[in-house]
Parts: C-alpha cells; sequence; structure tokens
C-alpha cells in the first residue's frame, strides 16, 4: 500500500518546478526557496491541506523536549531578574529616603 496519494505526488512535482524555475517562495518570510527538501515540504503541506493522502508530519521527541526545558530556564531567569530589580529598586528608594532625612 502506498504511504502517499497521486494528489501528493502532482502537488511535489508542481513545488519542484516552480523552485527551478525560481518562483517558489516560502509562506511566512515569503523568501525564495532553494532547497530541493524545503520544496518537497512545500508540496507536502500543500497536498494535505488539499486533503491528499499523506502521512502526517513526524515530530522529534529531542527537539520538543529541548524546546520544553529551554522555556523553562527562560522563566527561571526572567523571575530571578524580577526579584532582584525589585530588591534594587526597593534599596535605592530607601537609602535616596535615608541621604534626604540628613
Amino acid at each position: 500500500m502506498a504511504k502517499y496519494g497521486s494528489k501528493a505526488k502532482s502537488k511535489v512535482k508542481k513545488a519542484m518546478h516552480e523552485r527551478k524555475s525560481g518562483t517558489l517562495k516560502s509562506g511566512r518570510s515569503g523568501k525564495k526557496v532553494k532547497s530541493r527538501k524545503q520544496a518537497i515540504a512545500i508540496g507536502l503541506s500543500e497536498a494535505r491541506r488539499a486533503g491528499g493522502k499523506v502521512p502526517p508530519k513526524k515530530t522529534s521527541s529531542r527537539k520538543s523536549s529541548a524546546r520544553k526545558s529551554s522555556t523553562r530556564k527562560s522563566s527561571a531567569r526572567k523571575s530571578s531578574t524580577r526579584k532582584s530589580s525589585t530588591r534594587r529598586s526597593s534599596a535605592r528608594k530607601s537609602s535616596s529616603r535615608a541621604s534626604k532625612k540628613k
């Protein structure tokens, strides 16, 4: 049994021809696509949207776990900087008050 349907084949073929002629552009930035792999990915995603027989996207477990750990690290950094900045500002206020009293 075939993994990909005829619609997927035609969409990828069209994307490859567009890439060769230099008219294939990426979705977000609108830049020209130069990579063969990117052209195939664009063709497959178009086939998915059109309802063709295409297997679902593969997701890497390593990438998702790395993303989770990086968000944890960044949130930890944010919270620590907030605490220190509030401490600093309160220290500045109290020192300025003390200097005004003298």
